[in-house]
């Protein structure tokens, strides 16, 4: 049924829930997994434009490196993962994505690691599945 599913992944508790679902569906149905990681670095402010704010996109690329890295060392039982890190807002980049790579599933984390987003279901989340073209399985 699923050929391809992609699963955004931030390291957080609800990220970490979803990567174990697509992990199981992927087993089941034989599709592939495209683990995705979004640098998001929008709070920079005060601070010169050069050797700092490269200086933060390698440590938010460094970041979405070890989340990818921690979701495939889950992977016990050999299904196929690539992952893809973009920077950019991150329901847009999802989207985006889910479109480029013809997604099946998205598989994503009802909240992420900020705070502000566990008042009702994810603002990222709630975005991916009001305008996703495919179907979206939000899990808690």
């Amino acid at each position: 049924m699923y050929k391809r599913i992609l699963v955004p992944t931030d390291g957080s508790e609800f990220a970490r829930k979803a990567e174990l679902h697509a992990l199981f569906l992927a087993k089941v149905s034989g599709a592939e997994i495209i683990a995705l990681s979004v640098s998001e670095n929008q709070f920079i402010t005060g601070i010169s434009v050069t050797d700092e704010v490269e200086q933060l996109n390698l440590i938010l690329k460094d970041r979405c490196e070890e989340d990818l890295k921690e979701f495939e060392e889950m992977n016990e039982d050999g299904v196929k993962i690539s992952s893809i890190i973009r920077e950019g807002s991150p329901a847009n980049v999802i989207l985006d994505v889910a479109v480029e790579e013809d997604i099946d599933l998205i598989v994503i984390g009802s909240s992420g690691k900020s705070g502000f987003d566990r008042f009702i279901l994810g603002s990222v989340s709630d975005k991916v599945v009001n305008a996703a073209k495919c179907p979206v399985l939000v899990v808690h």
